[in-house]
Parts: structure tokens; C-alpha cells; sequence
């Protein structure tokens, strides 16, 4: 197996769970993350996706790029701790950024 970096693995994770979260593929990504990382992380991307919704200006044109930012600043450190404490998570974690990819493919 590859050497996977924690801190790659980390900003990979916020780019693509902060994406999903204002895409469809936001339901199967936020039930995804309770099953393996538990339901704090479930509802952290609710969170966020209500964050990222209510900072949509009107009418909708796109979400602020200062309230992206600061999702996936958040999501960049919460995956950084969970993955100093279970590193173990990192090879889980690298397989939902590229299903949540695809899934943001379609």
C-alpha cells in the first residue's frame, strides 16, 4: 500500500466534504461519516451545510468564497485531530474522498 499523508489526506478531505456539502451528494457523504467516524462528524457537515446555505447571497448565485474558506479551514483541522488520535482512519478516509468525488462527478 501507498504511504498516505495525514496532512494531504486532511486537505483533500475538507475540499471534497465541504463541496458535497451544497451538492446532493451531501446525504450519502453525512451518512457515511457516522457510520466511520461517528455522528459528531454527521452532524458537523449539517452544520456546515446550513452555514454555507444561509451565506448564499439572493438570489442564489454561488456560496461566498470567505464562508467556503472557513468550511474547509474547519474540516482541514477536525480531520487533522481525528487523524492524530486514530491514524488508522486515514487509508477509510482516502476511500470517501474519491466516492464523494465521483459522486460530485455526476
Amino acid at each position: 500500500m501507498a504511504v498516505i499523508h495525514r496532512e494531504r489526506v486532511a486537505w483533500e478531505s475538507a475540499r471534497v466534504f465541504v463541496a458535497a456539502a451544497t451538492d446532493d451528494a451531501y446525504w450519502w457523504l453525512g451518512e457515511t461519516l457516522g457510520r466511520h467516524l461517528g455522528h459528531t462528524y454527521e452532524r458537523d457537515l449539517t452544520r456546515t451545510r446550513a452555514r454555507l446555505h444561509r451565506d448564499e447571497p439572493r438570489p442564489v448565485q454561488g456560496v461566498r468564497e470567505d464562508a467556503l474558506s472557513a468550511e474547509v479551514g474547519a474540516w482541514r483541522a477536525r480531520i487533522e485531530g481525528v487523524l492524530e488520535e486514530r491514524p488508522e482512519l486515514a487509508a477509510v478516509l482516502w476511500q470517501l474522498i474519491e466516492e464523494t468525488g465521483r459522486r460530485l462527478a455526476r
